[in-house]
């Protein structure tokens, strides 16, 4: 890898005195913001770093190194190229005219987009399980890593930042190749109103993924958030296996799943988000600001001598256009109680 200066990722890596089960050695890469000055409020800044071409490398932890008073959230993204090469960048969906002139607009990848981290309300390191690891760099089609803030508030003038990651990574080959599928949700929820923003996929594609973590994210009208997989028998029944389920509004880490059976080709995967916008007397539509919503859960997996999915998003337009109930999503025996509920 390299920095958003293009040095070569040996000249700034810090060695931990940390060894894997493996007995590998496990180094740091510092993935920052360049001291950037957030100069309005909602503002999505992406920099980038880029992956040494001649090399692999594992990524087998993620150590943030930010505050929620000061990031709402931050995702990380492995592109095959990055939007742009500049040290930084507005990343936003909604990027306005306002933003300083001098700033690109850009989305975080141009080509080759795959969610590889998230992280939000202070959440802690994480460390993936012995033998598993993100592969980039050679052989793969992450060439670059870009880190996305999203900074709510403007900040003071002469007041910047560096918030952002330390990757822990190592050069030793691992086994077990992780991936992370993004299931997420559009639409918009009716006011004064409980609404369930729902999406479900199929898995097509000849291969086994072994689910081990799982976070999810809402906004601030999200209650409980709940992911599933889904297998079927011969007589068309659902047997629904729930991989996590949590109060969104608490710290947005990756935690251990509930079930972790493998998940294959025909199986489903579905997630089901519980907004709760009693006390709210307007339309709140999917977006990416703190007066919109958002309703996600990442499942973080790994192949074994395999390759990760292709697949890396499972999408639905939402409410009021989808529901699991829908005749023709071909879903029964759905958990409904179950979904909802933190008990």
């Amino acid at each position: 890898m390299s920095c958003t200066h293009m040095l070569c990722l040996p000249a700034i890596i810090l060695i931990l005195s940390i060894f894997r089960l493996t007995y590998c050695e496990v180094k740091k890469f510092p993935l920052l913001m360049p001291n950037v000055y957030p100069n309005r409020d909602e503002l999505y800044l992406c920099t980038p770093v880029r992956v040494v071409d001649q090399k692999s490398f594992y990524i087998v932890g993620f150590e943030p190194n930010a505050t929620m008073n000061v990031a709402h959230h931050m995702l990380l993204f492995g592109c095959t190229s990055p939007g742009t090469t500049d040290e930084y960048w507005d990343c936003g969906e909604m990027a306005v005219a306002e933003t300083d002139s001098n700033l690109r607009k850009a989305s975080p990848c141009a080509e080759g987009s795959h969610v590889l981290y998230a992280w939000a309300r202070n959440a802690k390191t994480l460390e993936l399980p012995e033998d598993v690891g993100f592969q980039v760099g050679k052989g793969t089609a992450i060439q670059y890593i870009v880190l996305q803030i999203h900074y709510s508030k403007k900040f003071p003038d002469g007041v910047t930042d560096n918030s952002g990651l330390f990757l822990m990574y190592t050069e030793e080959p691992q086994n077990k190749l992780a991936g992370v599928l993004l299931l997420g949700v559009g639409g918009f929820i009716p006011p004064r109103s409980v609404t369930y923003m729902e999406t479900a996929c199929q898995i097509e594609e000849d291969k086994t993924i072994h689910p081990f973590a799982y976070r999810t994210h809402t906004h601030s009208l999200g209650r409980v958030v709940s992911g599933y997989s889904i297998t079927t028998d011969k007589n068309g029944n659902n047997h629904w296996k729930l991989l996590g389920k949590r109060d969104p509004l608490t710290a947005q880490m990756f935690y251990p799943v509930f079930d972790r059976s493998p998940i294959s080709y025909g199986d489903r995967l579905a997630a089901r988000c519980t907004m709760d916008s009693m006390e709210r007397n307007r339309v709140t539509k999917v977006g990416p600001t703190n007066k919109d919503e958002m309703c996600n859960f990442y499942l973080m997996y790994y192949v074994e001598n395999d390759t990760p999915l292709k697949m890396k998003y499972c999408t639905t337009e939402g409410p009021p256009y989808y529901h699991w109930f829908d005749e023709g999503n071909a879903l029964n025996n759905i958990p409904d109680r179950e979904a909802s509920s933190l008990d």
